[in-house]
Order: structure tokens, then sequence, then C-alpha cells
């Protein structure tokens, strides 16, 4: 019995290796640019944290609020447990499975089934009721390395789901940054639009002054308060993208909207422009959440794909029971009544037409699929990167001749009105020159959100925080 068990094993395991190992899948890590084209000639101390409006405490408080109990980093911390209790469950497969049971069987014989009459002295209880309680022992000695390829698999499906989470709590604190910074440049844009008015009220009264006194006609004055209605039209227009941002800051924050609104009214706006950080493009392979979950589904797929290669192999299991089996309750812990059964077993493949080279034909391909997801990540971060740092620029450069056209502008008309009221210049003058005044405040306010928000982009293209998950929401 013993020649022949040892005699199928073998067979078992040469019938597994004849199929050769499994096919390699080549992953080279994606060739990328020394630097990036729109980077920052000169080395900056700043540190990427500085491109985030930090300092002010609308964003600080509205920030805490979204990570303690945003609905969206809170399901893929849940994604993060979930993927725990796979990689767990999968160490715990390498371990001997161990149980009990207990069981009372009754049992009625039928004297006719022996096809006569017992033999003279014999004779047996038709009725029989036995007792038993075992315990179970069951262990995959793993000899080929399935359980060992399929754990690691799982551990890195844990990676994948942590950089996933890294990379909603980014886009996150990304968007609630966006949001802080819209909702500042709209009360820049309301106070340009506000001196708008202003400046245009005064006009209209000194028109109707000189209207009144016969040395103008009605026609400046109607002018200069349609002047002043364009720039109320303007200010009231601000209101409704107010009432977008509170909406998309509730949906972010999970809090109510009085609650959003308080904490923006905390505060005040910081006109700075940090100066971007240098980085190099290789950088992004290990700073981009995406990436990172990337390169762990890619090793998920490598160790399934190893699995599937050694399910041409047999599989060995060694089990066992002890317990005890008793007809009458009262000798149930006699010593008579311990059993026992010890057995080992090989099973394996012999001719199942090609099915497991199918499996592993389809681990290969979920490999080749996760390598060019891989691909597609590190050049998709590339572009943003590259994309962040050329916004950066080009909106550091509008802002600058915003804010230069609106202080040439703001001069021009101030010297028209200077030289009107000396008599130096007509009415007609002060009136286009404040006309070409007229929002350019606002357009430099705008221009000036814009460049912030490019560099939030920019801070979320490099990767943001790298800091692990800290929340559970197991805890």
């Amino acid at each position: 019995m013993m020649r022949l068990l040892l005699t199928s094993s073998c067979a078992l395991a040469l019938a597994g290796c004849a199929a050769g190992p499994p096919p390699e899948i080549a992953t080279p890590v994606p060739v990328l640019p020394d630097e990036f084209l729109f980077a920052p000639s000169a080395q900056t101390g700043n540190a990427l944290a500085a491109l985030l409006p930090a300092s002010d405490p609308a964003y600080e408080t509205l920030a805490a609020q979204a990570l303690a109990g945003s609905p969206t980093l809170g399901e893929a911390l849940a994604r993060i447990d979930q993927a725990r209790a796979g990689a767990d469950r999968a160490g715990a497969e390498r371990l001997p499975n161990i149980g009990a049971n207990g069981s009372v069987t009754g049992q009625r014989t039928n004297p006719a089934q022996f096809g006569g009459a017992l033999p003279p002295g014999a004779s047996f209880d038709t009725e029989q009721i036995a007792y038993s309680a075992n315990l179970t022992a069951r262990w995959d000695p793993d000899i080929f390395g399935t359980l060992r390829a399929q754990e690691r698999a799982a551990l890195a499906r844990v990676d994948a789901a942590t950089a996933s989470a890294r990379g909603v709590r980014n886009a996150l604190l990304a968007e609630i940054a966006a949001s802080v910074i819209d909702w500042r440049t709209l009360d820049a844009r309301r106070s340009a639009i506000e001196n708008d008015i202003t400046a245009a009220e005064e006009l209209a009264r000194l028109a109707k002054v000189r209207e009144e006194a016969g040395i103008a006609p009605g026609f400046d004055r109607v002018r200069a308060e349609g002047a002043a209605n364009a720039s109320r039209s303007r200010l009231a227009a601000l209101e409704s993208e107010r009432a977008r941002l509170i909406g998309r800051l509730v949906t972010l924050t999970a809090q109510g909207g009085a609650q959003v609104r308080s904490a923006l009214a905390l505060g005040t706006a910081d006109d700075g422009l940090p100066v971007p950080p240098t980085t190099l493009p290789s950088a992004l392979l290990a700073n981009r959440p995406d990436v990172a979950a990337a390169a762990a589904n890619l090793a998920a797929q490598d160790a399934e794909l190893a699995a599937a290669a050694r399910s041409r192999f047999p599989n060995f299991s060694l089990s066992g029971i002890v317990g005890l089996l008793a007809f009458s309750p009262g000798d149930l812990f006699d010593e008579d009544s311990i059993v026992g059964t010890l057995a080992a077993t090989v099973a394996g493949p012999l001719l199942d037409f090609g099915r497991i080279e199918a499996e592993i034909g389809a681990a290969a391909a979920g490999k080749r699929a996760a390598f060019e997801a891989y691909r597609g990540a590190v050049f998709t971060a590339l572009g943003d990167a590259e994309g962040a740092y050329g916004l950066v620029a080009a909106a550091y450069r509008e802002a600058a001749a915003a804010a230069a056209e609106a202080a040439s502008l703001q001069r021009a008309a101030s010297l028209a009105e200077t030289r009107q009221r000396a008599g130096l210049a007509d009415f007609l003058t002060v009136l286009e020159a404040r006309r070409a005044a007229d929002a350019s405040g606002e357009r430099a306010a705008a221009a000036l959100g814009r460049a912030k928000r490019a560099r939030v982009l920019l801070w979320q293209a490099l990767g943001g925080d790298t800091q692990p998950i800290m929340r559970s929401t197991s805890q």
C-alpha cells in the first residue's frame, strides 16, 4: 500500500512538472525624463504642503471636519479593513484547522437482512444508540507554495486599498482647498466690484450736478448710472457662485450649510503665492497614491499568476480524528471508548482537458492588464505634474499682468478725474477712463485666485500628503 501511494504521488508530481513554468510577463519600470519641462529652474526650500492654504482657519476647520466624517473617505477606509480581513483569511489558510463535533445516532436493524435464523447462541440488539465526541484536525503543508502565493496576493490588495484611500484623502483635501480659495476670491472680487460701484455712483452724482447747472447734457449722467448698474449686476451674480461652493463643501465635509458658512467666516485671505518646490519625475513612483495602488495591484496579479501555476502540482494534506465512541452514556469516558483516525491525502490533476492552463492564461492576461494599468498611472501622473507646473507658471504671469493692468487703469482714472477738476479734461474723458478701469480689479482678483488654485493642483499632482492613513472604520 505504501509503495502504491508513493508511486501515485510521483506520477502526480511529474504530471504537474511536465507542464513547465508559468509564462513570463515582462514588467520593466517605465522610463521617465530626468526633469520636468515646466518646473522652476532654481531649487526652493518650500515644502509641498506650503502650496495649500494651511494658514487659512476656514481650510483648517473644514479639512478637519472632512477627515473626521467624509462618507467618501469612510468608504475607502472600509475597503482597507475589507482587504485586511481577506489577507488574514489567506494567512489562516496556511495553519491547521482544528474542530470539534459530537453526535447521538440511533440505528435499528432488521434481522431478516441476514437471510435466515442466526446460529445457535448468536444474538444482537436490533436497536442501538451511539454516543460520540471528536476532535478533528486538518493541515495543508503547502509544499508547492500555492497558499503562500495567495497570501502574497491578499497582502498586495491591502497595499492597493491603502494607497487608494490616500488618493481619496488627497482629492478631498484638494477639493476643500480649492473651494476655500474660490470663496476668498469671491470676497476679493466683491470688494473690487463695490469699489467700482462707489466710483460710478460718484461720477453719476457729479454728472447730475453738471446737468442741473446746465453745463452738461443728461446723457453723461445716464452713462454713469449705467456703469454703476452693470457693476451691481456683476455683484449680484457672485451669490450664485457662493451657493454652489457651500453646496459642494456640504458634500465634502458631511456638515450642514450653516456650519460650512460659519467656518468660511473664519479668517481672511492670504495674498501670497509660494514658490512651488522642485522635484524629479522619478519621485512620482513613490509619492503618487494612484501609482502606488497600480503597483500593488500588479504585485497582486503576479502572486495570483504564481498561485494559478502551482495548481498544476499535487495537493498534500494531513488529517486526523481522535474522539470517544460508546453505546451507553455511562461508557462514554471509558478507556475502550477512545477511537482515532490519521490520514495523509494526495490529490492532483491528471487529465483536466485544459482547465488549469486556461486559468493560468487568464491570470497571465490579468497580469499584463495590471502592468498596462500601472504604466498608464505612471504617465498620467507625469502628465498631471507637467501640466500643473506649466499651469502654475502661466497663472503666475497672468496674475502679475492682471494686477499691473488694474493698477495702471485705476491710476489713469484717478489722473483723469484730477485733470477734469483742474479744467484740463472734459467729463467724457473721465467717464471713459472710469469705464476702462471698471472690472480691472475684479479681473486681478480672479487671476490671483486661479494662481492659488493652480498651486493646489500641483500639490495633488506631485502626490499630496504622503502620510499614512490613520483613521480606521473598525475603531
